[in-house]
Formats: structure tokens, sequence, C-alpha cells
């Protein structure tokens, strides 16, 4: 279970602090041919964002490395199933409504929630 939990947490991790670092990072002109939705979400939300994928991707991982508040890995998944769940209706609505990645997220982490238990 413990090996488990490290592959599903450092996969979610690497996706979540490249996407994360690309909303912090580039211009709403460069994220626009990968997030057709950034058009629709003011900039400061796109950054907010950014900045909380980055954080979550970060809490997955640390807490559990160093052993200091190790259920923050817990609290990381669920956050990023939440994110998940707000993601597919905003896809939905607009012009992509492609949502296979936002479902695929969401079952990662919603698998990373179970085995982020060992942590509790």
């Amino acid at each position: 279970m413990n090996i488990a939990f490290w592959i599903a947490a450092a996969l979610l991790a690497l996706f979540y602090l490249y996407a994360g670092g690309m909303k912090v990072l580039r211009s709403r002109d460069r994220l626009r041919p990968m997030m057709a939705w950034v058009d629709r979400i003011p900039l400061p939300a796109v950054r907010t964002l950014g900045m909380l994928e980055l954080l979550g991707a970060l809490g997955l991982i640390l807490p559990p490395l160093t052993g200091l508040a190790p259920w923050l890995a817990l609290a990381a998944a669920i956050g990023f199933v939440l994110l998940q769940i707000g993601a597919i209706p905003v896809h939905l609505t607009g012009e992509d409504r492609s949502v296979a990645l936002n479902l695929a997220l969401l079952l990662a982490a919603a698998v990373t929630v179970e085995l982020a238990t060992i942590w509790v």
C-alpha cells in the first residue's frame, strides 16, 4: 500500500507541478492553446489555481517524506478531488468540452485519497 501511495502521489504531484507552474508563470496567450477556459476566468483566479496546484503537489509529497504532519497528504489529495469536481463543469460549459483528462485526474486523486489514509 505504501508503494502504491508513492506511485500515485508522485504521478499526481508531477502533473500538478507542471500544470500549476504554467498557470503561475505563463501569460494568458501562452496558456490559451492548452487551456481554452483561461479566457473565461480572471487571470488572478488562474494564478491562484496554479498556486493551489503547486501547494497541493508539495503537500502530497513533503509531509509523508519528512514525517511532519503526514496527514496533510490526505488533505492535498482531497483538495485535488475537489479541484477536479469544480473543473469538469468549467470544461463542459466552454469551447473545449473535453473532460477525459479531468476524469482521469479525478480518479487518480480519489485513489490517492484512499491510499493516503495510511498516514492518518
